[in-house]
């Protein structure tokens, strides 16, 4: 499970003082954290598909401030993130391409964009970004 991998990771970082790799995990654990006492509210386990969820939207939060940085003028700060921002996509499967959304999109009887969307959430999730669902979807309309 990914989680797992996460928690190993933070040791290995602890010992090599790594202090930019465990401000991320730091923060990453927390969101778990957060999210698994969410699922479990519900009644429900937390899956290496959330836990991807999570990674991507860090991933989204940490290009946000690392161009505030950039802005700004600060690189050591822009380095520290793109740092980061490596080390969270370690952990995301492969995402799907253009083309194997298009593929896969080939293979659906009904092309409505509620129904496609619904088959990557539910198939894909996690390995594909729906923007670019959205987008591909578009050049069938």
């Amino acid at each position: 499970m990914i989680e797992e991998q996460i928690k190993k990771a933070n040791i290995e970082a602890m010992k090599n003082k790594d202090t930019i790799a465990r401000a991320f995990y730091s923060v990453l654990m927390n969101k778990i954290m957060l999210e698994k006492i969410n699922k479990r509210e519900k009644g429900q386990e937390i899956t290496d598909a959330d836990v991807s969820n999570i990674i991507q939207k860090m991933i989204k939060e940490l290009n946000d401030e690392k161009d505030n940085f950039a802005k700004a003028g600060r690189s050591e700060e822009v380095e520290h993130l793109e740092k980061q921002i490596e080390i969270a996509k370690t952990y995301l499967p492969k995402m799907l391409s253009r083309d194997e959304i298009k593929a896969e999109i080939n293979k659906l009887a009904d092309k409505s964009i509620p129904v496609v969307m619904k088959h990557f959430k539910a198939n894909f999730n996690g390995q594909v970004d729906m923007r670019l669902v959205q987008e591909v979807l578009k050049e069938f309309a």
